[in-house]
């Protein structure tokens, strides 16, 4: 396994926890804030949902991983790639909160952001701690 799949497993791991808890969070608003609705429609195929969550699921395994790799070693908090990967993820959340909240107001978008912004620690941490611990394994046999 190298670099970069390592970072993918990493992806897989993170894109499994915060589909996880998006879905959750679903549930628990009873469909109220339509997260991978917002992503269709954000790529103008709005009332298709299926393409919001393979475009979320592509990012999350593939998109996100590689750039993590490209700005790990720039990103503050190291050299642990969890840390990391927590302060990668909160960048991502800034556009995410602003462009995907929707029709969201009042005390729902208080705990949208919050939830969401834990959703995305919760996915840059998985990221950095899977690509840590397999890229460790690789620097143990000499890979660089």
């Amino acid at each position: 396994m190298n670099r970069i799949s390592s970072a993918v497993a990493g992806g897989i791991a993170g894109t499994a926890v915060m589909t996880l808890m998006l879905l959750l969070l679903e549930v628990e608003t009873r469909s109220a804030m339509d997260v991978f609705y917002v992503i269709a429609l954000f790529v103008g195929t709005p009332e298709d949902p299926a393409t919001g969550f393979a475009l979320f699921v592509g990012a999350g395994i593939v998109a996100w991983p590689l750039l993590f790799i490209a700005l790990e070693p720039y990103l503050p908090r190291g050299p642990d790639p969890a840390a990391r990967g927590v302060v990668f993820a909160a960048v991502l959340w800034v556009p995410f909160v602003i462009l995907g909240r929707g029709d969201i107001a009042g005390p729902l978008l208080i705990f949208y952001v919050a939830y969401t912004l834990f959703a995305h620690v919760a996915y840059g941490f998985t990221l950095g701690a899977v690509y840590g611990r397999l890229f460790d394994q690789l620097r143990q046999r000499g890979y660089r």
